[in-house]
Order: C-alpha cells, then sequence, then structure tokens
C-alpha cells in the first residue's frame, strides 16, 4: 500500500500487522515437531472482584472473519524487512493455499454478558491445524485488547451499577425501573479513538441505556443486532447558556422550558455558568419556578463544578426548599418536578459518595443520576484487572504437555497449566478444569464461537444485557447492608 493511497479506515484492515513485532519471530522459537499451541485469557485480579465478559463477538465480525490475502503478507514482507524482523511469508501464502486465507483456530469463551470472579478463565484459543500452530500466539495482542478494554469497561459500569442499586433498593418504590438511566455515558470526546468510544460505549449500555455516545449506537447495531442500544434526553452545553450572557442567565433558562418542557418531557440544563447556588435557588426556584411546574416536564438541573458531594448535597437542598418534596414508602424525600445530573468528577469513589450524602440527608437516590465520562471510557488500562493471555499446554510430536510460568519474583504472575476450561461446581461456585478431565454431568461453561475462519455461536445484545443483569444481582446480594 503505498502512502498516497493510504486511508485511516484502512489501518487496521491487514491483520498481519496488528500484532507486536517480536511475534514475527516466535514461529522460529518453538520446539521441534510442534503441532498445537493452547493459550487462554483471563483478569488476574486488581480493581474488581469480578468481570463481566464482554466485547468478543465485536472483534470476531469485524475482524478475525476477514481472510488475509496476498497484498496483506506482501505488505507485511515489506514492512517486516525494514522493520529488521524475520517474517513467516511462506507460513501465510500456506495460510492462503491452503484455508483460503481463513483463520485455522477454535476460539471458546464464556458466554457475554457472564460475569465472573476474577483468576479463572475466560476464554481459550489454539490451533486446529498443526501446519500454524505459531498462530495462536501471533494472534495474543489483538485478541487480548479485543477482549481487555470492554470488558474493563462493562465491569466498571456493572460496579456502578451495584452500588447505585443498593441505594435505588434502601431508598426507592421502584429500584428496576430507575435503574437504567442513573448512570449517562459521557465519555466520546474523552477516548483516544473511535474505536474505543464504540467498544467502551457499548460496554457500559450492557448495564445501562444512557448514553451520549452515538458510535456506541452503531456499534450496537452492526456487532450484536441491537436497533437501539441507548437512549438520550435534549441537553444544555456551557456555549448554549453563556452565548445569552450573564445577564440573561434567566433568560437561557427561561428558552430551554419553552423549547423542551412539554408534559411527561425530561431536559437537562448546565446551570453552573456562574454561580450554581444561585441559579437554583433565585433563577429556577423563584423566577421560573412556576414555568417549571406548568410545563409537566421534569427539569434536571446540571452542577459542572465543584466537590461533586458537597455540590450535589447543597443543590438538593436548595431545590428542595424551592420545589418542595414528596416523601416515599421508604422514608426518604424526592424532588418535586426537578432531577439532579452531576457529571463532572465522577469515578466510582465520587458516585459513592454522593449517593451517602443523600442517603443520611433523607434523599432518595431516584433524585440522582450521574455523567461519567473519562472516568468510564478512557481512565481505564490492561492493568486495571491485571489481563493477560498465557500459553497452558503444547503439542508436540502427538504428546499432549502443561506449559506454564512460575516467576520467583511475582508469584502473583504465576500462570495455569494445560487444557483447561471453567465449569460450575455441584456447590455453584466456579473453577478452572481440564477439558479431558471435566466430570460427567458437569457444566462446560466456556463455548466454542470461531473455529476455522467461521463464527460459529453469535448472541444478542438483550441476551447479553439479561445474563449480565442477572450476574450483577447475584453480586449485589453478596454484599453488606448499607
Amino acid at each position: 500500500m503505498s502512502r498516497s493511497n493510504f486511508s485511516p479506515s484502512s489501518l487496521g484492515s491487514n491483520l498481519l500487522l496488528r500484532t507486536d513485532s517480536y511475534k514475527a519471530s516466535h514461529w522460529m522459537q518453538y520446539p521441534p515437531g510442534t503441532q498445537t499451541v493452547f493459550s487462554y485469557i483471563e483478569s488476574r485480579g486488581g480493581a474488581f472482584s469480578h468481570s463481566l465478559f464482554f466485547g468478543l463477538q465485536a472483534y470476531l465480525r469485524e475482524y478475525l472473519s476477514t481472510p488475509v490475502t496476498i497484498d496483506d503478507v506482501d505488505e507485511a514482507t515489506a514492512i517486516m524487512a525494514a522493520h529488521g524482523e524475520p517474517f513467516n511469508r511462506e507460513g501465510w501464502l500456506r495460510l492462503i493455499e491452503k484455508h483460503g486465507g481463513r483463520m485455522p483456530v477454535r476460539i471458546r469463551a464464556v458466554p457475554e454478558g457472564s460475569v465472573v470472579p476474577v483468576h479463572n478463565v475466560l476464554a481459550t484459543i489454539e490451533n486446529t491445524d498443526p501446519d500454524f500452530f505459531w498462530l495462536t500466539s501471533y494472534l495474543e495482542t489483538e485478541l487480548l485488547r479485543a477482549i481487555w478494554y470492554p470488558t474493563t469497561v462493562a465491569t466498571l459500569s456493572a460496579a456502578a451499577k451495584a452500588t447505585l442499586l443498593r441505594y435505588l433498593e434502601a431508598t426507592c418504590d421502584d429500584p428496576q425501573g430507575q435503574i437504567p438511566f442513573k448512570l449517562h455515558d459521557f465519555g466520546a470526546r474523552g477516548v483516544s479513538s473511535l474505536e474505543s468510544a464504540a467498544l467502551g460505549g457499548l460496554a457500559h449500555l450492557v448495564n445501562f441505556m444512557g448514553t451520549d455516545t452515538v458510535i456506541a449506537l452503531v456499534a450496537g447495531r452492526r456487532y450484536y443486532d441491537c436497533d437501539m442500544a441507548g437512549f438520550s434526553i435534549p441537553a444544555a452545553e456551557h456555549s448554549t447558556i453563556t452565548g445569552w450572557g450573564r445577564e440573561r442567565e434567566s433568560d437561557a433558562y427561561r428558552n430551554m422550558v419553552a423549547q423542551f418542557g412539554k408534559p411527561g418531557a425530561l431536559f437537562a440544563v448546565v446551570s453552573d455558568s456562574y454561580d450554581i447556588f444561585n441559579a437554583c435557588d433565585r433563577i429556577w426556584g423563584t423566577e421560573l419556578k412556576d414555568l417549571v411546574v406548568q410545563s409537566g416536564a421534569t427539569l434536571v438541573v446540571r452542577p459542572d463544578s465543584g466537590e461533586p458531594a458537597e455540590t450535589v448535597l447543597r443543590v438538593a437542598n436548595i431545590l428542595a426548599a424551592r420545589f418542595g418534596t414528596t416523601t416515599n414508602s421508604k422514608g426518604f424525600r424526592a424532588l418535586n418536578n426537578v432531577r439532579i445530573i452531576q457529571g463532572d468528577g465522577v469515578t466510582l469513589d465520587s458516585l459513592r459518595l454522593c449517593l451517602s450524602n443523600l442517603y443520611h440527608n433523607g434523599f432518595s437516590a431516584e433524585n440522582i443520576a450521574f455523567g461519567m465520562g473519562g472516568g468510564l471510557l478512557q481512565q481505564v488500562n490492561r492493568d486495571t484487572m491485571q489481563w493477560a493471555m498465557k500459553c497452558s499446554a503444547m503439542q508436540v510430536e502427538g504428546v499432549w504437555r502443561d506449559v506454564w510460568k512460575s516467576p520467583v519474583g511475582d508469584m502473583g504472575k504465576a500462570s495455569k497449566k494445560g487444557r483447561i476450561t471453567l465449569t460450575r461446581t455441584a456447590a455453584g461456585s466456579v473453577a478452572a478444569c481440564r477439558l479431558d478431565d471435566l466430570p460427567d454431568g458437569q457444566a462446560d461453561m466456556l463455548q466454542t464461537v470461531f473455529e476455522d475462519g467461521e463464527i460459529v455461536r453469535q448472541t444478542t445484545f438483550d441476551e447479553v444485557r439479561a445474563r449480565a443483569a442477572a450476574g450483577v444481582g447475584q453480586v449485589i446480594t453478596s454484599r453488606a447492608p448499607l
């Protein structure tokens, strides 16, 4: 490919170049007679006790199902030669000749949406043709990346959901009706790429239905056959408020009510351009109160600066004094006509603190939603959950051998042995098990999803959401009360 023909959409089109440099030489390094290489992927711990598995199907549809071509081999040959790496040109040409460029590998995984304790195998990969034993490791770079990022975002989002549900169940009459829109994705502008926005944004929507990341909706349609994965409401930004001038701040807010204040509607207005407390007290709570109430809509006030927990509680108290509250059956107050969305500085810690402050001051969690941006989609990395893909078995000259590492300097990096799968015990816990030792009648939790260039099992986004909801529910019930 010449530079003149390059376009951003073609950057990742060549599978042979979606790897690490040193992978190009690994075909020369395995023991003589190697026929099969078997590897697994797991979270070795980190920030969460469980992982919510998601994202593999997107990778299989977008990338791994596309056959390798001679043009791909030619491009990789030239780049690797100039780069200083030996390249298995003959091996890749043989793959095109023998398999039409399709990957002779088998990938097995837990169903997407599964909530699994960390330190457990989530996916495995092995080559199915002995001529291509080197493929398993060659695919590690992008296969691990395809799993760790969306799974980590989905897990973080699920942790937020678990916290929100606990407070809703304690303070709200309809927690299940409230939860879908309690955490909104604000992260599209804060990520490093469009693909990150798509995959991370869709991973969040496994747990919630609120998003402003439009490309995530496209990903839902393309990869999981979901017509519409998320929803949003009309909302102001600072320019649409400050453009009126400070002296006409109330006119800017009045215009929002006029444009979007319809019976039963919701609309959000960022209200901290100058003084959030004055805006809530004197403008929303006094000058425009009757207009808001008579509109029949719900106004969502958005603070966007200050210390989150302190600001939210002060805003809630002002709005309660001006609009009044209704006490629900659990004895907690719900604001009349208005709600709050905190969209600045939201992390799992600040979210918990905001909810705790409201709880201890008698406010229901139904009064607040959260908008999470970089903290949701960008402030994660592979070490957040200590992701790894490791070889655990090889077949050499017809004999399977265990493969593992056990570094004396960090036993946390010790790897598993053998051709393994994941099973659920009679007691209901999950555990790794050798494929050859799986007890009769005991369920194999891993399913073959890709084999010899074809996707052989797919799932819908609705199915993913249902599994995730059940798993998050189990995690919540195992936690101590508030």
